[in-house]
Order: C-alpha cells, then structure tokens, then sequence
C-alpha cells in the first residue's frame, strides 16, 4: 500500500515538475520565437496588455506610443502613431487585426520587454503591468518631413546616411500610409492612388523597392575601372555618340538632335558627361565578372543589414525574372549595357547610398542602421549600436580618386541642380530606361561635404518625363541642406 502511495506521489511530481519547467519555457525562454509568430493570434491579444515600449526619433519627437482601453477590468494598450506618416513605413504598425509590420515586428522582443526573460515572467505572475522597452531612432525628423514633402505626389523613395557610422538619416517613400488607419480604416489605404502602378503604400521603396539604376551605376563601374588600375582619370576615349556591341549601336542619351557626341574625352569627362558610349565600351573591357566581383564589395548581391524585418529589404543585383543573376561569363549577359546600370541590374536606394557612404569614407562600406540605442522604462541604457565595418569596397586612393571626379559632375556636368552654395557636393545623375518612350526612372546619388562628408544619399523617382539632373536632383539638395544644418547644430 504504501509502494503504491509512494509511487503515485513521485509520478504527481514528475508531473508537477512537467507542467512547471513548460509554462516556463513557454512564458520566458521561448517567448520571443511566439512572439514572432504572425498567426498566433492568442499571442497577439495577449500582448495588447503589454505597455509597449515608445519609438521616438533623434530628437525625441514621438513616433509611437500607447492609448488606454478599459474592458471590463481589464486594461488594454493600443498603439498609436502621434507623426501619422512620417517614418511610418520603417516604424511599421502593430494591431490587433493586421498583426505588426517594420520595426513594430523585427524589435518586438524590446518593445514587450521580452528581451528581460525571467523579470518579464515575474510581473506576468504578479499581475503587474509589464512595461516594454523605448526604441530611439537615427532619423532626423525634420529632414525626413522635408523628403517626404519632396516625394509628396510622386513615387519614390529618398535615403540618406552618416557615411562615416552608418547611421540611417533619412528613410522617405512614397506615396506612403498612415498607420493609425490600419486598424480601423483600412480601405483608405487600400484606395490609395499614385502616379506608379500599383501604388503600394505598404511597400519601404527605400529597403524593398527594386529599380534599374541607369547612370548612378557608372559608380560602381568607374570604381572597378580605377581600383583594378585599368584605367586612369586622364585615360582618354573618343566618342562618336554610340559603341558598337554584338553588331549593333549602344547610343549615348539622346536629346532634341538626337543622340549627344563629345568626340575626344578624358574618363573624367566622360564621367561628368555621363557618356554611356563611353562606358559602354569600359564594360565590354572589364567584363562582367570585373563589375560584378566590385559590386558585391559594396554590398550587392546580399541583403542589406538593417533592423528593419528581412521580408522588408531586398538585394541588389541582375535580376533574372524574380530572382538574383550571376552570369557565368559574358555570352549570358551584356556587359556594355551593364556598365551604365541598364540590362537586368535592379537596386534598391539604401544599397546606392551604402555606394556613396563608402565612397566617401575612403574606400569602407560601413552597416546601416536606424536603432540607436534602447533604453529600459527607467532610463537605463539596455542596448546600443555601435559602428561596424562590413569591409572595404576600393582602396582610399580610389575613393579620393572618385571623389574628385565626382564633384566635377556637380560643378560643371549633369548633376549642377544639386549644387549648395559653399559646400562642396559629390554626386552622379541616373535616368534609367523603362521601355516606354521618354518615361524613365531618374536618380540622383550624392555625398556631402567632399572635404568632411556628413551625408550620403540615394533619390529615386519612378515614371520621370525628365532626368535625373531636372527632377531627382532637387531634391536631394533640399534633404541635403536640412541634415547639414541639423548635423552641423547636433
């Protein structure tokens, strides 16, 4: 009787042991992989009582924040966002009936304070409110409201950089959504009209957003040329208006008289000029697998790091179809059109301002990111992000190389809109061919100053009538301006 008794006891704590050690693994150690879960639905209503951390910008301004809703006895926290659209598609949204997108999803371990484990446990145990974790950004709101305002009526995206940290200055999209509407008004978004088809306001165009880079992509090509010493500034070509590839003309960019002709020119011209013909020909020299080995360097071909969910950002590269090329020599693709950023090369704006920022930085591809410390409901610091190096991409002497002929496209070439009076800007113009006549996609990419760089940025505007110089340029200048006066007051 008492064998019986006794062991009846030992399998009720056996059991007891159990149902312990799970509730604890479920609540404490695994709690983030739940949380992760987009279909976990109780999970979602459960963290509605969680007071989930804040999201504010550089300067403090709130991005977003908490509302009280009483049921019953109960008191729930529903998100809201004080800024509407400002920054909403890297901040994201976090609902009840669309789950969460953007930082709202990647971070969500420190906004519920998952991160904390056993203290998180304790308090649900307690009945205590748990009070989550405050997310404190890079962006400088003011020229992020000043980009937005640019791209207002048009599609596109601006990025822009601290090339010296890889902090994430500005992140703008367009056209963009009001994440307070999510939940309750969702139907206005989804009627959202725009000058791009689909709109898709949901989409960050700066991380997701594929487009042909057109002239911006003579970059990456001049820094092959010149880092692998093939060619020189000075290196001169004769351009009569066109190359010749696979038995037929590759023209320059044509204007009212029909495609433009520089003759005899030095490469530094030819960057200046943006003279494809030119390039065209640099390509065909180089090769593809030259271009393309340069390209990964600055990050091509992988998907950029950012906090922002991996679902949300996008590699750049030759796209066949829907997915990433890597031609195995030259017969499988067209290394003279590829040089000037056409054929299948597709790229996102924050992979063209990591371009720029490592320009600018002597050579050094430094990781971007928009979290710049997190800080626990009592002020202390729980995290922060520190510079990282991802490598080099060309050697300092080809980046001061570059640089200089990158300024000159700005003070005597196709990039004089984007001029500061006083500063000495850097930059290159791209208008892209979309196959439908005199629409393009036009870019302007750009660093600033050239003698202390503070700045590196990617402009991107879709279904353009003009060029990059007319219409993406502007722009640029204007967010430009605003991060130098906030950087220089900072």
């Amino acid at each position: 009787m008492n064998t019986s008794i006794t062991r009846v006891a030992i399998f009720a704590l056996l059991l007891l042991t159990a149902v312990v050690a799970a509730t604890t693994y479920w609540q404490t150690w695994a709690v983030g992989g739940l949380n992760e879960r987009q279909d976990n639905a109780i999970q979602r209503v459960a963290q509605l009582t969680v007071k989930r951390g804040r999201i504010l910008a550089a300067d403090g301004t709130l991005m977003a924040t908490n509302v009280e809703k009483k049921v019953g006895d109960q008191t729930l926290y529903l998100r809201t966002y004080p800024t509407g659209r400002l920054l909403s598609n890297v901040v994201g949204y976090s609902t009840q009936a669309h789950s969460r997108t953007g930082l709202e999803r990647s971070e969500n371990d420190y906004l519920t304070a998952a991160n904390s484990g056993i203290n998180t446990l304790v308090d649900r145990l307690s009945g205590a409110t748990v009070t989550g974790n405050d997310l404190h950004l890079t962006v400088q709101p003011n020229a992020e409201y000043l980009a937005e305002q640019a791209l207002a009526g048009k599609c596109g995206s601006a990025v822009a950089l601290d090339p010296r940290t890889g902090k994430v200055l500005v992140m703008a999209t367009s056209p963009g959504y009001n994440p307070n509407q999510v939940e309750k008004d969702y139907a206005v978004i989804a009627r959202t009209k725009a000058a791009c088809e689909p709109p898709a306001p949901l989409l960050n165009r700066g991380t997701s957003g594929l487009f042909t880079p057109g002239s911006t992509f003579k970059v990456i090509t001049m820094a092959a040329a010149l880092d692998s010493g093939a060619y020189g500034p000075e290196s001169h070509f004769t351009d009569p208006g066109y190359c010749i590839e696979y038995g037929k003309k590759v023209s320059n960019f044509s204007d009212q008289n029909g495609p433009e002709k520089f003759g005899l020119v030095t490469l530094t011209d030819a960057l200046v000029h943006s003279i494809n013909a030119v390039f065209c020909e640099i390509g065909k020299t180089l090769g593809p697998k030259t271009i393309l080995s340069y390209a990964k360097r600055f990050g091509f071909y992988s998907t950029p790091p950012l906090e922002t969910p991996v679902s949300e950002r996008a590699p750049s590269g030759l796209y066949n179809g829907s997915k990433l090329f890597q031609p195995k020599d030259a017969s499988e693709v067209d290394p003279g059109r590829m040089a000037f950023g056409q054929e299948r090369m597709l790229v996102t704006p924050l992979q063209m301002a990591m371009v720029m920022g490592a320009v600018a930085n002597g050579g050094i591809v430094m990781k971007p990111y928009v979290v710049d410390h997190v800080t626990a409901p009592d002020g202390t610091l729980v995290a922060a992000t520190r510079r990282e190096e991802l490598g080099p991409a060309i050697k300092p002497e080809t980046a001061g190389l570059l640089s200089d002929m990158l300024e000159q496209v700005v003070t005597r070439g196709t990039g004089g809109n984007a001029a500061i009076s006083g500063v000495r800007v850097a930059g290159k113009t791209g208008t892209a061919e979309t196959g439908t006549p005199g629409v393009n996609t036009t870019w302007f990419v750009a660093f600033a100053p050239v003698d202390n760089p503070r700045i590196a940025i990617a402009v991107v505007l879709e279904n353009q009538r003009g060029t990059g110089g007319a219409t993406a340029a502007p722009i640029a200048r204007t967010i430009m301006q605003a991060l130098l006066h906030s950087t220089a007051n900072s």
